[in-house]
């Protein structure tokens, strides 16, 4: 069994193929939500094998007709709600056998949120979701040249649009972020 993570898909949302980056770019490179959700759906069951486990990171499905595209991925799903994820949990069940608000795995917090970084001391990393095309950056003090910021490496997010629309696996995080 392999460990795959994921976020923020927003199943069957409409208007997310709409959406722009800070910069004025498309959010997603779709034309339409069925183009999106069938590319995927497609890459998730590429990766994915039935006995595998994806722990989806929230943002599942904007409008119950979302849901239903669940049914169609391969793998035991473990949901940590987002701040989208608001129907009712019977309405999840079917779908997900766990669903938490977090997860800590191998010392590393799982969380649709990027966790305060005063929690830092007791984790090796934070895998997110929620900033979907954005980082989590830290200011940075130079000796002559003032603050600035670089990423931090703390936090790793696994939004679709970091992650080529495609769950990754768990030792891939590992290696990037450890």
């Amino acid at each position: 069994m392999n460990v795959f993570l994921i976020s923020d898909t927003h199943f069957s949302h409409k208007n997310i193929c709409s959406f722009t980056k800070n910069d004025g770019s498309k959010l997603r490179p779709f034309d339409n939500v069925e183009e999106m959700d069938e590319l995927m759906i497609e890459n998730w069951n590429k990766t994915v094998r039935p006995i595998d486990k994806v722990y989806h990171l929230g943002d599942v499905a904007i409008n119950r007709n979302g849901l239903k595209v669940l049914k169609r991925l391969n793998g035991k799903k473990v949901l940590i709600k987002g701040n989208h994820d608001i129907f009712p949990l019977k309405d999840y069940l079917p779908h997900f056998y766990d669903i938490r608000a977090y997860h800590i795995l191998d010392k590393m917090i799982l969380s649709h949120i990027p966790v305060h970084s005063i929690s830092r001391g007791r984790f090796k990393a934070n895998i997110h979701g929620h900033t979907h095309s954005n980082k989590v950056m830290r200011e940075l003090f130079g000796p002559s040249y003032g603050p600035f910021e670089e990423i931090d490496p703390f936090y790793f997010c696994v939004c679709v649009e970091q992650i080529n629309y495609t769950p990754i696996s768990l030792e891939e995080v590992k290696v990037k972020c450890i």
